[in-house]
């Protein structure tokens, strides 16, 4: 358990604009900030952060909340994990028992994968600054490699002793079980049963996610035997799946986002190398095909991608399905090509920082076109291929979302390929219907959630009367905007039979209606934002927004995000340019909350009004449960009617 001393400090400093920054590429607008859903493939922004409120909106997914919840719904932590991971981050100290052996069976799969790989990481990590076989064997390769001290601490790279067993006997010294070290795939099972290192004799390249948490490892031997694989990877676990990971994301992130840019490589050493040279805004697929995955990745913080290629041929086409998946989401593409027997490690390590950059801005080339040029060469007098290398360009165009950019570069290619524009346009046109065909069978494709999500009209069943949802939202909705603002009410005095007025707060009189009526709400996460609030109110203290929106249940705190994620606000150009002030809602807080605990009764009165006469339809009905019921029925009348009055309607 965290005191909630320290989760009331960890929230009172963490900036949810900072938090969320760091892996949704944000920009202004108006008093919020926008950007692409890190929940789902959009092409429209509709995921807003709201700093004044200290909320994050997600119109395309429907989440919502404060940072902790953002935390929860991203990177999939429990509660206690992201306040850690915030009091990590701004510096603030959370005291914790040391794990023994039983906290370590209680926790989740998660958790012990994140304990036994954080600590393996730090292991690695000492083996090569402090051991005697990592400084002589793992550090000499990366000094032999170029790398200076600070880029080697920056990524954290270590070694694995050659000893068969030595980081598996540390660890379960240090108190981490068999099992999940087997897990983690840290430690490997021979057939004799015996336990062994699964990196012994490798320099280690942690792999972290986008908020720099070790989940995998790289490993690379250092030996010249050819039948010794050159790199081991950790295998897929709860923590590691591949396909949505990218090798230096963290370290880059804000790079990208500062350059509009992302260079994309295809090994661990290219991306340090790079970072080595001053770009920073560099990534790598760690030699696994590219998927959407890690392209919705990149596309969170940047619309423009580079790749860079070697001199390799084969290599180079071999990628070309994977650049596709970059175009079909709408990204500019952009490649570099080093000279032949250079890749981007040796390119940089072969010349000057400023030639390097230089390099990469002057040799930048549109894909399309410079895939038109490559299998042109390759079809050079065969008929049969060019046709096939004309299809294999007009796939790529195809891919590209935008219709101008589409038919700019059939203009292109039309001159370059030395095609008739109409014969490209045909085809290309060819490859969107048939596209359009495949994306139409049934669990083929999910449409794009629209900005503002409308109900459709199966979801919005037949009008309820006596629903009182609205009225529940609408009573939660002046909790949190102005729960603890002062209103005066009309209250009886039962001694001088007189109505006298009496100062209150809004939380104060909404939840003392709902108690002194017996009423509950409907909603369970609304019941428990009224509950949160009258357990603060019961301790002399006004409760505070940002513990409900951050709060460990996240169905409320994503209640919360909705209703204070207001859509639409009164311009102050009313008041500033033309003199006209709007008669809003806080300038009449005591009757917006009179109104909508008057409202709220209405609708429960009307429903048991409603239950009393399906009741009388009884033909078997009792004559003593009949006159009850007309009494009752008589008296619920007249409530009703006395509280239309407050509105000065009447109610049929």
């Amino acid at each position: 358990m965290i005191p909630k001393e320290t989760v009331d400090k960890v929230l009172h400093v963490a900036d949810i604009l900072e938090v969320v920054g760091d892996f949704v590429h944000l920009k202004k607008s108006g008093s919020s900030y926008r950007g692409l859903s890190p929940f789902s493939n959009e092409k429209t922004p509709s995921f807003y952060v709201v700093p004044t409120k200290g909320i994050f909106k997600d119109f395309s997914s429907g989440k919502g909340g404060g940072v902790v919840q953002f935390l929860m719904e991203h990177e999939k932590m429990t509660f206690p994990e992201s306040v850690k991971w915030l009091a990590k981050k701004y510096n603030i100290e959370i005291e914790e028992e040391q794990p023994n052996e039983e906290a370590l069976k209680e926790r989740s799969e998660r958790e012990s994968l994140q304990a036994v790989n954080s600590w393996a990481s730090e292991w690695f990590e000492s083996q090569l600054w402090t051991g005697g076989e990592g400084r002589a064997v793992g550090y000499a390769y990366f000094r032999e490699r170029g790398f200076r001290d600070d880029i080697i601490k920056r990524f954290q790279l270590g070694y694995c002793n050659e000893g068969w067993d030595t980081m598996t006997l540390a660890a379960k010294a240090a108190g981490y079980e068999e099992a999940w070290l087997k897990a983690s795939g840290l430690t490997k099972e021979g057939k004799s049963g015996k336990l062994f290192d699964f990196f012994h004799g490798r320099v280690m390249f942690p792999i972290s996610d986008v908020s720099g948490r070790v989940v995998a490892f790289g490993g690379r031997t250092l030996k010249t035997d050819k039948k010794v694989a050159k790199y081991f990877n950790s295998p897929e676990s709860a923590l590691y799946h591949k396909s949505r990971i990218l090798y230096g994301l963290y370290q880059a992130k804000n790079a990208i986002v500062k350059a509009d840019r992302c260079f994309l490589v295809e090994g661990y050493t290219d991306v340090i190398s790079l970072h080595q040279a001053g770009v920073e805004n560099v990534v790598a697929s760690s030699g696994t095909s590219l998927t959407e995955d890690q392209v919705r990745l990149i596309k969170r913080y940047t619309q423009h991608v580079t790749i860079l290629f070697d001199g390799d041929a084969a290599g180079i086409r071999a990628s070309f399905r994977g650049i596709n998946l970059i175009l079909a989401q709408g990204l500019d593409v952009k490649v570099v090509l080093f000279p032949d027997g250079e890749d981007p490690d040796s390119y940089a390590r072969s010349v000057s920082t400023e030639t390097f950059q230089e390099y990469l801005l002057k040799e930048a080339r549109d894909f399309i076109r410079f895939k038109s040029e490559i299998l042109a060469k390759d079809a050079a007098g065969d008929p049969t291929k060019r046709a096939d290398m004309i299809r294999e360009v007009v796939d790529s165009i195809a891919m590209v979302p935008d219709a101008i950019q589409r038919s700019v570069y059939i203009q292109e290619c039309s001159s370059l390929l030395n095609m008739d524009e109409e014969v490209l346009i045909n085809e290309t046109n060819r490859r969107l219907q048939k596209g359009l065909k495949k994306r139409s069978q049934p669990g083929d494709y999910v449409p794009e959630a629209a900005p503002f999500p409308v109900p459709q009209p199966e979801e919005r069943g037949e009008t309820n009367l006596y629903d009182a949802s609205a009225q529940e939202r609408d009573l939660i909705r002046l909790l949190l905007h102005y729960g603890n603002l002062p209103i005066e009410v009309s209250l009886h005095d039962l001694e001088t039979d007189e109505e006298a007025m009496h100062q209150t707060s809004v939380s104060e009189y909404l939840l003392f209606e709902l108690e002194n009526e017996g009423l509950s709400l409907k909603n369970s996460a609304y019941q428990r934002v009224a509950n949160f609030y009258a357990g603060e109110l019961a301790k002399g203290c006004f409760p505070e927004v940002k513990h409900l929106i951050n709060h460990a249940d996240p169905s409320v705190g994503e209640v919360c995000a909705d209703i204070l994620a207001e859509r639409f606000e009164v311009s102050a150009n009313w008041a500033e340019l033309h003199d006209i002030y709007p008669d809003t809602e806080d300038l009449n807080l005591s009757k917006a909350t009179k109104d909508c605990i008057c409202k709220l009764k209405i609708k429960r009165v009307m429903q048991m009004i409603e239950e009393l006469t399906e009741e009388l339809k009884d033909p078997q009905l009792p004559d003593e449960r009949l006159l009850i019921i007309l009494e009752e029925k008589r008296h619920l009348d007249a409530v009703k009617s006395e509280l239309a009055r407050h509105f000065g309607s009447t109610i049929l």
